[in-house]
Parts: C-alpha cells; sequence; structure tokens
C-alpha cells in the first residue's frame, strides 16, 4: 500500500494541501472495499492501452420536448369555482382538473328538457287525433282532406319533437363543458388560471404531458447531416452521463433563414427530463478529423472518481495495482479520452473495485 500510496501521490500536483486531499481520498477508496473478498492480481482484467483516431464530435443545443402535450382550454364562459390540481401534479386520464360555474347551462338543460317533455305531450294528442280520424274515414263520416290534415299534425308535431330532443342534448352536452377532465395519464406543467378566475372560450387553463415518452429537439446544419445520425448521443443538463437515443428522426424539411434541419432524439422510456429542459445533441461524422492525431481512449467503466480526484489503476513494473492519476478530456459514448497521465502500452486495469480489493488483500 506504501509503494501505491507514493506513485499516486507523485503523479498528484504538488501542494500539501492537494496531497493531505489526494491521501484521504485514497484512504476512503481503500477503506470501502478493505472487507470484501481480496483478488489476486492474476484475476484482474487488464486492456493495454493503445492509441487510436477519434472521430469528429459536434454538439448542438436543443431541448426536451413532451412527444404528448396538452393545452387545455375552456370551451364555454363562466367563473372557475374548483381547482383540484397544482402545477406538478401528477394526474390520470379523466380526473377531474377544475369546474366552472354551469348554473346558466343547467338551466337551459332543464328548459330543454321541458320543451321536449311539452313537445311528447303534443306528439300524443296528434297520434291519438290521427287514429280517430282514420276509424272516421273508413266509414266515410269525413273527406279525405280532414285525414291528410291530421296526419299532417302528427309528422308536424314528430318533426318538433326530434328538433327539441336534439336541442336538449346540446344543452346536456354544453353543460359537460364546465367540468374538464385530463385527456391521458400525466403532469400538469403549467397552470394559468386559479380559483375564481373567469375562463374564457379559447383561453388555456393548463398543459399536461406524458413523461414517458420525451424528446430532444435540435436544429442541425443540413451539411451536417449527410452521413447520418449515427452514433447520437443526448447529454441532459444536470446528468453526467451521455444518453443513448432510442430513435433518432430527421425531419425532411430545411429552414431556408438558417440552412437547419430539425433533428428529434427520443429518449429511453424512464429518463427523468421535463420538457424545455436544455439539452445538447452529439453527432459524431464518419470521418475523422484531419491533424489531430492519434489519441488515448479508455473505457469509461475504468475511471475512478474520489471527490476531486480522478484516477485509473494500471499494472506497475511490479506487477501490482497502482493508482495514477488521471486527466481526462470529452466522453465518446462508453470511451473518455486521457489527455495526460497513461502512456500507450501500458496496462490498464478495467474494473476498479477489483483493483482496489486486490491492493487491500495484498497487505
Amino acid at each position: 500500500m506504501d509503494q501505491e500510496i507514493k506513485s499516486f501521490v507523485t503523479t498528484s500536483h504538488s501542494g500539501c494541501g492537494v496531497r493531505r486531499s489526494v491521501g484521504a481520498g485514497l484512504g476512503l477508496l481503500l477503506a470501502t472495499l478493505a472487507l470484501s473478498a481480496p483478488v489476486r492480481v492474476a484475476e484482474l482484467p487488464v486492456i493495454a492501452v493503445q492509441p487510436g483516431q477519434a472521430a469528429r464530435v459536434a454538439s448542438y443545443d436543443g431541448q426536451v420536448e413532451a412527444l404528448r402535450q396538452a393545452v387545455i382550454a375552456a370551451q364555454v364562459p363562466g367563473a372557475v369555482l374548483e381547482l383540484n390540481v397544482r402545477a406538478g401534479d401528477t394526474v390520470r386520464a379523466g380526473q377531474v382538473l377544475l369546474r366552472i360555474d354551469a348554473r346558466a347551462a343547467e338551466q337551459s338543460a332543464a328548459a330543454s328538457s321541458a320543451q321536449v317533455a311539452a313537445a311528447r305531450a303534443a306528439l300524443d294528442v296528434a297520434a291519438t287525433e290521427l287514429a280517430r280520424k282514420r276509424a272516421l274515414a273508413q266509414k266515410s263520416y269525413i273527406s279525405q282532406g280532414a285525414l291528410e290534415q291530421a296526419e299532417s299534425q302528427y309528422r308536424a308535431a314528430q318533426a318538433q319533437l326530434n328538433a327539441q330532443a336534439a336541442q336538449a342534448g346540446a344543452a346536456r352536452t354544453q353543460t359537460g363543458f364546465h367540468v374538464v377532465r385530463a385527456p391521458f395519464d400525466g403532469v400538469v406543467s403549467q397552470l394559468t388560471v386559479e380559483r375564481g378566475d373567469m375562463a374564457m372560450p379559447g383561453r388555456p387553463l393548463l398543459t399536461v404531458y406524458d413523461p414517458a415518452e420525451l424528446r430532444v429537439a435540435a436544429h442541425v446544419p443540413a451539411s451536417a447531416l449527410k452521413g447520418g445520425t449515427g452514433g447520437a448521443q443526448v447529454l441532459l443538463s444536470g446528468v453526467a452521463a451521455a444518453i443513448t437515443p432510442a430513435r433518432v428522426q430527421v425531419l425532411p424539411t430545411v429552414d431556408p433563414q438558417s440552412l437547419t434541419q430539425q433533428v428529434r432524439a427520443e429518449l429511453p422510456a424512464g429518463t427523468t427530463a421535463a420538457p424545455g429542459q436544455f439539452a445538447r445533441l452529439q453527432l459524431v461524422a464518419p470521418t475523422v478529423d484531419a491533424g489531430q492525431g492519434r489519441r488515448l481512449f479508455i473505457p469509461a467503466a475504468a475511471v475512478v472518481r474520489r471527490a476531486e480526484v480522478t484516477a485509473a489503476y494500471v499494472l506497475g513494473a511490479d506487477q501490482r495495482p497502482q493508482l495514477r492519476q488521471l486527466r481526462l478530456g470529452p466522453v465518446q459514448g462508453e470511451q473518455v479520452e486521457v489527455l495526460s497521465g497513461l502512456d500507450a502500452g501500458e496496462q490498464l486495469i478495467t474494473d476498479p473495485q477489483a483493483a482496489t480489493r486486490a491492493v487491500a488483500g495484498s497487505h
């Protein structure tokens, strides 16, 4: 352990404060896994660090969007009497979100129902009269014209009943517009009214989105999409690791002013994000940048991060694991570039936890 700590501190920056911080981080790392079963050095997974050519990675600003998002507006005027949700609440399909004053609509529906009853009574009278006139016409007590007049009155009463019934149905439907329900399972992202506010037709009341289906939309120059979107990655604000999108779609239209196309990268299920959140879309070009030369890349899983310390385990000349401090560059998929701290040909241990247990078990 003394030899490892000496090797690790030698590669760190000068300064007593940094040495103490690095030593504390290393001690915490070793103490965490000291109780695990020791691992023999021969069992450690090791790869040789080899230089490679890096593909050009371009990053474009974008934002998170919801595939399903509904701006719910009022269909009828009235005061908001009941408000059951707040911004950020999770709602279920069909759940009552708010209620608008429906007293006038209910009175209109009641009046329409009464008119339907009156029209039905008039139809009954016309039907009775028609039956009586038919009986008299069979005995030749009345003329054919009188019978036809009774039949016409019956048809008019029937049409009146149908019209009143349709009007009553419209009144009942109008009453239902005063109850606003959730169109699907989702989250309330925005609320633009409060209890007591006046709702007007077309005025937005709230916004609901489905958090299970999200995407990142970015505008990319059309010239950068000639090689396709293979290897696309998404970086979300507040999330360190890059996300591989489930699907990438390039819209066929090109903006005539900016000469860009919109690229939509659908996020995998379970990704935590919100519409409007800042994001970056990374696209890997199929060609290699000229003049960049060959650089060193290692698996991102082999990197050890403890506080301000970024390091990796390598096999030293004595075939024992040594913790080597690194300075890293950008992440490209599952690989990360090493700017300093490693040389080509060195033996890198790809399982840092197994290396830590091997170090702890050797003392």
